[in-house]
């Protein structure tokens, strides 16, 4: 499969680097389009295939077609698009908050999938959750699933409504994380702990954690009431979760991001 991206921001280059690691698609059949002259050098020095700043006839030679400019941008770069793209190309659009129905419309094209990543994919460990238009076929489903599980693995959806909801929980999913460990590093740091020190605390706590939620026969809630003696400090620090409403907070905050996507892809 001949394959060209539009736009190489973190996340394009994410996917050009897990597809060109695992040998899914040969250099010479890469396409990368980007219209920064500080990307282009950097694209240069790294040699993942064809490398060109505009969109052009050449575009037409490749069989799949990955949209990953930013949202605002694509309304911008759509008619250059229209002009070359064949039928029977297929579009993969990782662009947050624009509707197949919106891609369909502005390129006047009909096969089209939406997905939705999130950064660890830059490690080839995210999450992607799709969904497609029916004019995309069996046989190509399956190739662009191999394609974007090469980034970790994915989920596809039969109502792409759901992708707003996806962009919420597990697209911006990563910044709360974040934003709760540096939380726990501050924690730690108030308590005396120089900053290296408290990030090693909290980030091995994170990572060993995680897997525990991955191998241990239990639930969350079980795994919880195991680390939480009655009466000792693990339950003293969640009754003030609790009294401070901190999973009502963030389940609000997740429905904020869900409800600023709908925005979004409802222009």
């Amino acid at each position: 499969m001949k394959i060209a991206i539009i736009g190489c921001g973190n996340m394009g280059m994410a996917f050009a680097k897990a597809f060109l690691k695992f040998d899914l698609v040969k250099k010479e059949d890469f396409l990368l389009v980007e219209k920064s002259d500080d990307r282009l050098e950097k694209l240069a020095s790294f040699q993942p295939g064809v490398i060109t700043g505009t969109i052009g006839p050449k575009l037409a030679e490749y069989d799949l077609v990955i949209l990953s400019v930013k949202p605002q941008d694509f309304h911008s770069v759509a008619p250059s698009l229209q002009e070359v793209m064949r039928s029977d190309q297929v579009v993969l659009s990782i662009m947050a908050g624009i509707t197949i129905q919106t891609i369909q419309k502005a390129l006047q094209h009909a096969a089209v999938i939406r997905a939705m990543p999130n950064t660890p994919a830059m490690l080839g460990m995210g999450i992607t959750a799709y969904a497609a238009s029916p004019e995309v076929n069996l046989n190509h489903m399956r190739k662009i699933e191999n394609l974007i599980n090469a980034t970790g693995r994915s989920v596809f959806l039969e109502d792409e409504a759901q992708l707003n909801a996806v962009t919420a929980l597990s697209g911006s999913g990563p910044a709360y994380f974040f934003y709760m460990v540096k939380a726990m590093i501050d924690a730690g740091k108030a308590m005396g702990f120089e900053e290296s020190v408290a990030a090693l605390l909290v980030k091995q706590t994170m990572l060993g954690s995680y897997h525990l939620i991955q191998t241990a026969d239990r639930s969350l809630d079980e795994l919880i009431t195991a680390v939480t003696s009655k009466g000792g400090t693990t339950e003293a620090a969640l009754n003030q979760f609790v009294a401070g409403g901190l999973a009502e907070t963030l389940k609000k905050g997740i429905e904020s991001a869900q409800k600023r996507s709908e925005e979004l892809s409802n222009g």
